[in-house]
């Protein structure tokens, strides 16, 4: 049998993978464990008992995180006129209308988010292809088609994060940096799942939020008490 690396081993050490820990717990494990050379992200996954192939079973929204993500991201909007220039005074890395379509047709992604005014969507709608497989297509249930442009880029810059039910059932998103308090990652998980929660679709039967675990980029998987997280036990 071959040995387990020293770094796996130390970061490993006195953590019971089959315990589901207390928020608080689960998140001073986590963070005592971020041990790379660079700032990881702190990272949650939702096991949910629905089956996203059936459309009353989606689970979709947006949630902004009360500390923040720790992450800078690049905003694109495609937008004309007034709210072009409503987005750049927002602070939009990138605006654009045909020409802002042409170069993500190409291929040329440089932005994290994106977000679109209604009245460019026939527009924006032809890079399906292109945006619709890396979950960057603006949607209005996310807020990233809206004529409060202002509002949305803040959202993004501030700490917004978009999520998505993925086809096992699973949510999964950043909720911060191993350099934040443990207060702060707190907030930000418990806000997240809260959201979560709050998207139940209609179409979920039994328990709704079957697993909860947390994690860093390069550490092991924490189990979370349900309970600890959320008001809900179990999302029923």
């Amino acid at each position: 049998m071959a040995k387990q690396p020293k770094r796996i081993a130390k970061i490993v050490a006195g953590l019971d993978r089959n315990k589901a820990y207390g928020i608080d717990e689960a998140v001073k494990a986590v963070k005592s464990r971020a041990i790379a050379k660079f700032d990881e992200t702190i990272e949650i996954s939702m096991n949910l008992g629905v089956d996203p192939r059936h459309a009353d079973q989606m689970v979709r929204g947006v949630v902004a995180l009360p500390a923040g993500t720790g992450r800078s991201l690049r905003v694109a909007v495609f937008a004309k006129g007034a709210k072009a220039e409503e987005a750049k005074k927002a602070g939009a890395d990138i605006v654009g209308a045909e020409e802002l379509v042409d170069i993500v047709s190409k291929g040329t992604i440089d932005f994290d988010r994106c977000i679109s005014t209604p009245d460019l969507m026939p527009l924006v709608g032809r890079l399906g292809k292109v945006l619709g497989p890396r979950g960057m297509m603006p949607n209005p249930k996310v807020g990233t088609v809206t004529m409060d442009i202002a509002g949305a880029v803040a959202g993004a810059k501030g700490g917004a994060v978009e999520f998505r039910v993925e086809k096992a059932g699973i949510v999964q998103a950043g909720v911060g940096k191993a350099s934040f308090t443990e207060a702060q990652l707190i907030d930000n998980i418990k806000a997240f799942v809260d959201a979560v929660v709050k998207s139940k679709p209609q179409g979920s039967k039994g328990t709704y939020v079957k697993k909860v675990s947390l994690s860093s980029t390069m550490g092991p998987g924490v189990k979370i008490d349900v309970a600890s997280v959320s008001n809900v036990s179990g999302g029923q």
